[in-house]
């Protein structure tokens, strides 16, 4: 792979040409993004603010309708098939790429929109564990595919939710809401400030003369394991224990810092870490809107560098690898901000860059973090997209 894939394999070509070799006929084509968030890592199940950018990385699922009610799905980077059927008794979660297919149709189902059986081809070029959501592409990609061709109109907000409730309850991370809902709701050229309590989204246009890099320091993350689940519990320990002070609170949206220092004495220390992250986290959400819409880049970046620092020391789902990706891209001329990205434990950063240094900077950080690691890493020069479309 050269180190700045301009011109991937178009996902949509592979599932056309897939679809034929697999089941014939005419078919339809829908594509969904991945996503990578600029700040707000976290506060999303904790109903705060989140600022996440839909990318020209994309999961595309071509499908025809059959005249039952089985699901025949086939996967074209793991070449494997497999049938369910769409009546009760459902299927249990296998563990694999499948359950985000099988658990977004049991989902849509059990929202109330009947499904046609269908056959369904997944490719999908957002790479595996990196932190950029490849998860959520398929469920959306999946789930207006299904829509379609069962002849349900698209409601993009009630495919978000039913997205995010397949991965909760069929998958099993207790994932929010922001990977679904701006797999589906993208907007080119902008990212969306998404309140996750109200689903009211602003966008912000991110500046032409910035680019995203992303870089995936080619360790795999892990937070689907248990440490992603154990961080939710964490939360949700700390709004119980602080309800005894704070009345009405519902979750740690509610919370302001300096509440949180008034009554710190009520948490453990650990569960007061990973609080502090999270309203300190909101904090940043809000105020790097505000630096954005103002043209600070100044300090965006500082947001962003804030950020990284706090979920490596608070929350503690950063790695050495993220943290030493972190640290070159910080000290490269053209970088405007650097953190990680996704749920943490491996993956990616995010990096704003000065558009003419973008390539330049993206070698130098590969080549840097090759000799400090011995890990060889992939670097994506990446546009903001549109969500979910039909693509002929």
């Amino acid at each position: 792979m050269p180190p700045f894939p301009q011109t991937r394999l178009p996902v949509t070509d592979v599932a056309r040409q897939t679809f034929a070799q697999v089941f014939g006929g005419p078919r339809r084509i829908f594509r969904a993004p991945g996503r990578v968030n600029l700040i707000g890592e976290h506060t999303d199940y904790n109903l705060g603010f989140v600022m996440p950018a839909a990318v020209d990385l994309y999961c595309s699922v071509a499908i025809a309708a059959r005249s039952d009610r089985e699901l025949h799905v086939y996967s074209a980077h793991f070449a494997e098939k497999l049938v369910c059927d769409l009546e009760p008794p459902h299927p249990s979660p296998r563990g694999d790429w499948s359950d985000y297919v099988i658990g977004t149709a049991i989902a849509l189902e059990n929202s109330g929109f009947e499904l046609r059986g269908a056959n369904l081809v997944v490719s999908g070029e957002v790479p595996l564990g990196s932190g950029l959501s490849s998860s959520a592409a398929i469920e959306v990609s999946t789930g207006a595919a299904l829509l379609n061709v069962s002849g349900h109109t698209l409601d993009r907000k009630q495919l978000a939710l039913a997205c995010q409730s397949a991965e909760n309850e069929f998958v099993g991370a207790r994932c929010g809401i922001m990977d679904q809902f701006i797999s589906a709701h993208g907007q080119a050229g902008h990212a969306l400030m998404l309140d996750c309590r109200s689903l009211e989204a602003t966008s912000l246009p991110i500046p032409s003369n910035v680019r995203l890099l992303v870089s995936n320091t080619g360790v795999k993350h892990q937070h689907a394991a248990g440490e992603y689940n154990a961080r939710r519990r964490q939360c949700e320990e700390g709004v119980r224990l602080l309800s005894s002070a704070l009345q009405g609170l519902q979750s740690l949206r509610d919370v302001s810092a300096a509440q949180l220092e008034q009554h710190k004495r009520l948490l453990p220390d650990l569960t007061y870490k990973r609080c502090r992250h999270v309203v300190t986290e909101n904090e940043r959400v809000l105020q790097m809107a505000d630096s954005l819409a103002q043209g600070n880049l100044a300090a965006v970046g500082k947001l962003m560098a804030d950020s990284h620092r706090s979920l490596r020391n608070d929350y503690e789902v950063s790695c050495a690898e993220l943290d030493i990706m972190v640290d070159i891209a910080a000290g490269l001329p053209g970088v405007i901000g650097a953190r990680m990205t996704g749920g943490g434990f491996g993956g990616c950063t995010v990096n704003l860059v000065e558009g003419r240094a973008a390539e330049s900077v993206g070698r130098e950080l590969m080549a840097q973090y090759e000799a400090r690691t011995g890990i060889h890493p992939e670097a994506y020069i990446l546009n903001a997209t549109d969500g979910v479309t039909e693509v002929t």
